[in-house]
């Protein structure tokens, strides 16, 4: 099994690398995979809408993002850590997930997702909401912890004094390692769920 995890902080061995330090650890020792890429060091281009990925099968816009999409067809799960900004995740992390689920050209569906969110002090909420819709849209399951996945710290290594911050991101890998389990027993003998065609509704005609 693999798992790619995306840290969104310019602080590549800052907090947000250090939650993602905590669950790496519960899925290494059974055995997955992780792949981690850090988003918050790279110059990331919004998505353009230009539906280029439609017709290319991969973003137009190039960078990393084709190869990472590549990593999430090839994943069973993923987590994303965000530190906020102004009660969001950082803007590099939205527009790299912008353009990775738009043209990933992959079924998503039972793939399973989580989130963690770091703040010194509020808007971990909102944050880790933004991140979550992600996948909700995309019919992945979300593991979940025992609280809303924060961690709280300012300067590097601040998350360490955090200890339930830190216990709940090694309680999300493990539901996430016992979903994955789960799901490729049940797509072994069930296969995915039956999909429809998907209708798309606009409010103004």
């Amino acid at each position: 099994m693999k798992v790619l995890l995306i840290n969104g902080s310019p602080r590549t061995d800052g907090n947000c690398a250090r939650l993602l330090d905590e669950a790496t650890q519960i899925l290494t020792a059974e055995g997955v995979e992780v792949v981690r890429y850090d988003v918050g060091t790279k110059d990331i281009r919004g998505c353009i809408a230009c539906g280029g990925c439609a017709q290319k099968g991969e973003c137009v816009l190039g960078g990393d993002v084709p190869a990472l999409a590549k990593e999430l067809a090839s994943s069973d799960g993923m987590i994303v850590a965000s530190p906020v900004y102004y009660a969001s995740p950082n803007g590099s992390v939205i527009a790299l997930l912008d353009r990775l689920f738009m043209s990933a050209n992959c079924d998503l569906r039972m793939k399973v997702g989580a989130s963690f969110a770091v703040a010194r002090r509020a808007g971990t909420v909102a944050s880790f909401d933004v991140l979550n819709k992600y996948y909700t849209i995309n019919q992945m399951p979300i593991a979940s912890g025992r609280y809303w996945n924060n961690g709280f710290g300012r300067g590097k290594g601040e998350v360490l004094g955090d200890e339930e911050g830190l216990q709940n991101a090694r309680f999300v890998a493990r539901n996430m390692l016992f979903l994955m389990r789960s799901i490729a027993l049940g797509k072994e003998k069930y296969g995915l769920p039956n999909t429809e065609t998907v209708k798309r509704t606009n409010y103004i005609r």
